[in-house]
């Protein structure tokens, strides 16, 4: 679980110092878990009884703060595909669909923001974008 994986790193990040970047992934790992319960509701909106299939992503926990970000960044690739076939398969389901659309807006941002972090670590170097994380 996605969300359970930012938390972790959150910790990791606030006992290194990095305080600014902690908040940042204790949010994002707070606004999944909303999706989380929009989907739930939903499920159970139409019916269905949720199960956890395959409920912990293997991800490792990275100590280093790029390592995180170009994995971050691979998963939301992976992530915003898959999520843009599961808003078409929604098809005539509206409700259903304008929560994929939400959540897929939400994780474009989110894959922009980790892509804007990269390209400023490339610009400014490493220490001086570590320093702004403080």
């Amino acid at each position: 679980m996605q969300s359970m994986q930012h938390r972790m790193e959150s910790k990791i990040f606030d006992g290194m110092g990095f305080t600014k970047l902690a908040e940042k992934y204790k949010e994002h790992a707070d606004e999944e878990l909303g999706w989380v319960d929009k989907m739930l509701e939903r499920m159970i909106d139409l019916g269905a009884t949720p199960a956890l299939e395959n409920p912990v992503s293997l991800l490792p926990i990275c100590s280093n703060i790029v390592d995180y970000l170009k994995m971050e960044q691979q998963v939301s690739v992976a992530g915003i595909d898959e999520l843009r076939k599961d808003t078409v398969n929604a098809g005539d389901d509206y409700k259903t669909y304008d929560i994929f659309k939400a959540y897929l807006i939400d994780e474009e941002d989110d894959l922009s923001w980790t892509e804007t972090q990269l390209q400023l670590i490339e610009c400014v170097g490493l220490q001086n974008w570590l320093t702004k994380q403080m």
